[in-house]
């Protein structure tokens, strides 16, 4: 199962991705997990990426392709993947097919959550993540059991700064000016699903169980 998640900020595309691995026991690919990993560990991708993140700049294409590349040819990733946060523009998109192509491999659908823009801003404001197994939560719609603590592993729960309300409108106005557009790119590709995010987050994981039904 090859997979790419769509959506805005806020239309959980993290909860949605942690239920999609464990049911098909495919390697949750976060872009945004892999950048901060490496900054975190002061590797010379994690270097050249701060580099870019802290002027507040996009972090080039070539860089993200090739971070991808490489961590699509783990052997975790013999089976399948679930790509979120990449790609982001049509070329990265276009830059995708081609590595795809490479491994004799190609997507089986593209999933895309769609959400009110005007939910959007109180959704991703209330999102908390865990520190130690990344696992996504939100306090008011899917509060941990307790309050500041990972269900999972005991972890203790954060706001991303990136989650502050100021930040968040702006994340929105990118999203929809450069990313939007590859929802006609893979539309047209024949691969596109719209999944409606509005919906409970059961209701929401069943529409994507639905949409994956024939897919091997």
């Amino acid at each position: 199962m090859r997979l790419i998640l769509l959506g805005p900020p806020g239309a959980g595309k993290g909860t949605q991705a942690s239920s999609i691995v464990e049911k098909y026991n495919i390697p949750h690919i976060s872009t945004g997990d892999i950048f901060r990993k490496n900054i975190k560990e002061g590797t010379e991708l994690g270097k050249k990426a701060k580099e870019y993140m802290d002027k507040g700049l996009l972090v080039p294409d070539e860089l993200v392709v090739a971070i991808v590349e490489d961590r699509l040819k783990e052997d975790d990733c013999k089976n399948g993947f679930l790509l979120d946060g990449f790609p982001r523009t049509v070329n990265q998109a276009k830059s995708l097919d081609k590595v795809l192509e490479k491994m004799n491999v190609s997507l089986n659908k593209v999933l895309n959550i769609k959400v009110d823009k005007e939910i959007l801003v109180n959704r991703a404001v209330g999102r908390r993540i865990c520190k130690e197994c990344g696992r996504a939560y939100h306090i008011e719609f899917n509060p941990p059991k307790e309050s500041g603590k990972c269900d999972v592993c005991g972890g203790q729960l954060y706001q991303r700064s990136d989650d502050k309300e100021e930040t968040v409108a702006k994340r929105i106005e990118v999203y929809l000016k450069e990313t939007a557009p590859l929802i006609d790119y893979y539309n047209n590709k024949g691969i596109l699903v719209d999944i409606n995010g509005e919906q409970d987050i059961k209701k929401v994981f069943e529409d994507i169980v639905l949409a994956l039904g024939s897919e091997k």
